[in-house]
């Protein structure tokens, strides 16, 4: 097998956003002929401040020296073209109105003759798929014993199941990459906890681990705040007797001690390793549960929010193009704070509160809430933005929401989604009772009734203004695979298993898939088309760039309504989402655009639109999607 070091790609920023972009290669071994990396030394000491925080002053002067060395092994592997390159690095337009991510497992397609990995980069080669995205998600594709991934064997390791470093390369050269930092955890299984088991003292202090299951009162218990229902603590046979250790999601998942500055280290190294295997984005899982604390709720604790403080320094030293993406599938309020100021923690936070909001507002077929909490939202800075999805491989999350809807309209988004085939997973809440936390549902299965005898083409009609929603606000489009190609719910999948999140992880076979798209009739092929064609426009239009600015309009309840505008002032899209099923007629006064252009451009229906007496009237048929430009700005598109 290929040695994973043999091997390393990565990407440099220049010319990231331009269609000759070209990945540059990493050095397979460090280059000591160089000078080496001398860090800052600003930045060393909000490094070493960090540590002192995390571990007090003694030891933070024992492993600052050891982070260094790490940075500077790292930095050896790059070469000088990347280095100069990086020099003209604008963290403001790390992300662009071109960035369109796809999520997916490695092998939720699968073909003959080659491997998952390989055939999920002939899929996305497809035409009618080839540019509507520029970088793939592939979900944690490391060796693994449960939870699809999650529970990781070895981190630096490609599940030979899937395929090898080689084929992750190989799509890095078409595509920006993301990939999971699964940071909180490690499996059972994994060499390191053997050791842990083994008394080995080189992992003595890799788990957080008790003698005795009293060791947490019931008080302690009943204020940890997690996203499951199992127990906390998991009791393992050790060489030195039993041991009952802090397991947050499932007994197979072993919480990481980062109270131990060796694990900090590891994890550090682990992250540049991505970074020279491709990795632009690095997705931090469940880093909400980072840092465990007996007597406090054990979630964005200060240590939690210093750890990926660290991260991004360590990434604006040696890597300042890798953003950190942070999971926290919480309360909206709490969701944002891992922005920090705006330039020191995270570049980009899931918007976990838009796919419930987006349900509620097609189940309602009314805007105000969707319009309401989206005027309001605030984006902390210019280096700083949003992932906008609608599904994920686990489901819909319902965190995002709990403080923004009142408890009957989550109630009614629950009941409306079991009535189309969902289930519903629970978390124990800070009372230590059950409460919801996802639906597990496709998006297509939640937006349209399983057993509805509407025709095709006006479900995936639906189906598309419901995600337009998601290309349209300010931040970054993602799918998930199977919101790409609009699969139903996999009830099957969940009788076999149990886990109800089997439903929206169904795999998928490579020729028939291709199959569906070649016939212009299938459900695939057009939403295929369609999401290609809306893509298409997103990517061409400045108007949608991250920091640009958006207003949204209460013009209808029957509409949602954003104008963007591009961040040099000189373009703006007027995008409405009609979210019901009935024709509808809107007027917008010009003033209260801002732009006084009588002559508008519909990008999306291809047909114009004129204002009179300073008011532009629109009439959108169920479900349409308008994207509406004035007609000069579009003439100068063309000109230039």
């Amino acid at each position: 097998m290929e040695n994973p070091e043999s091997r390393d790609y990565s990407g440099s920023y220049e010319g990231k956003k331009s269609s000759q972009w070209v990945r540059i290669p990493h050095y397979a071994q460090p280059d000591y002929s160089r000078p080496l990396l001398e860090i800052p030394g600003k930045a060393r000491e909000r490094m070493m401040g960090r540590l002192r925080f995390l571990y007090g002053e003694a030891e933070a002067e024992k492993y600052m020296p050891e982070l260094e060395r790490i940075l500077r092994v790292h930095y050896a592997h790059k070469p000088q073209e990347m280095i100069d390159q990086e020099k003209g690095f604008d963290p403001q337009n790390r992300f662009t109105e071109r960035d369109m991510i796809l999520i997916t497992y490695g092998d939720l397609l699968r073909g003959e003759g080659h491997s998952p990995l390989a055939c999920l980069d002939d899929f996305v080669q497809h035409p009618g798929l080839r540019d509507t995205f520029n970088t793939l998600h592939i979900l944690p594709f490391f060796p693994y014993s449960s939870d699809k991934g999650f529970s990781v064997t070895d981190f630096q390791s490609v599940d030979p199941n899937l395929g090898s470093w080689q084929d992750i390369e190989e799509i890095g050269k078409r595509y920006h990459l993301m990939f999971d930092g699964v940071l909180n955890h490690i499996s059972s299984k994994s060499p390191a906890f053997q050791e842990f088991l083994n008394g080995s003292p080189h992992f003595k202090d890799i788990a957080i681990a008790y003698k005795s299951r009293d060791a947490l009162t019931p008080e302690q218990r009943k204020i940890i705040v997690r996203p499951r229902t199992s127990d906390l603590l998991t009791k393992f046979r050790t060489i030195e007797g039993d041991r009952y250790v802090w397991t947050t999601f499932s007994a197979d998942q072993i919480d990481l001690n980062y109270k131990s500055p060796e694990v900090l280290m590891f994890i550090i190294e682990t992250m540049l390793l991505y970074v020279r295997r491709g990795a632009d984005i690095l997705r931090l899982d469940a880093v909400t549960y980072l840092w465990a604390e007996p007597g406090t709720p054990s979630v964005h604790l200060e240590q939690t929010h210093e750890i990926i403080k660290l991260l991004r320094d360590v990434f604006n030293v040696v890597a300042p193009w890798a953003a950190v993406l942070t999971e926290t599938n919480v309360p909206h309020e709490a969701n944002v704070s891992y922005f920090g100021n705006g330039h020191d923690e995270a570049q980009m936070v899931y918007n976990f509160a838009l796919p419930p909001l987006v349900l509620h507002t097609f189940y309602r077929e009314d805007a105000t809430a969707l319009s309401r909490w989206a005027k309001d939202l605030k984006y902390i800075s210019n280096s700083t933005t949003f992932l906008n999805m609608l599904d994920t491989h686990d489901g819909i999350g319902l965190m995002g929401v709990r403080d923004i809807l009142p408890k009957e309209d989550i109630d009614f988004i629950i009941q409306t989604a079991r009535e189309h085939g969902a289930f519903v997973s629970y978390k124990t809440g800070k009372d230590g009772k059950d409460e919801p936390y996802e639906v597990n549902s496709t998006w297509f299965s939640a937006i349209n009734h399983d057993s509805s005898d509407e025709d095709i083409a006006f479900q995936v009609k639906r189906f598309i203004a419901s995600r337009s929603i998601a290309f349209a606000l300010r931040g970054v489009p993602a799918i998930y695979f199977h919101g790409l190609i609009g699969t139903r719910n996999d009830i099957d999948a969940v009788l076999k298993t149990k886990s109800k999140r089997d439903i929206n992880r169904k795999v998928v076979k490579e020729q028939a898939l291709v199959e569906k798209l070649k016939n212009r009739d299938s459900k695939l092929s057009h939403i295929a088309r369609q999401i290609s064609w809306i893509g298409d426009i997103r990517v061409r239009q400045c108007a949608f760039h991250p920091n640009g600015d958006q207003r949204v309009l209460m013009i209808s309840p029957d509409i949602f309504a954003v104008l963007r505008i591009s961040p040099d002032g000189d373009q703006h899209i007027l995008a409405l989402t009609n979210v019901t099923g009935r024709v509808c007629q809107i007027g917008i006064f010009l003033s209260e655009l801002g732009v006084e252009h009588n002559h508008w451009y519909d990008l999306v229906g291809k047909r114009g639109w004129i204002a009179k007496d300073g008011k532009l009237g629109v009439t959108l048929q169920p479900y349409d999607v308008c994207w509406l430009i004035p007609f000069d700005e579009l003439e100068r598109i063309i000109e230039s």
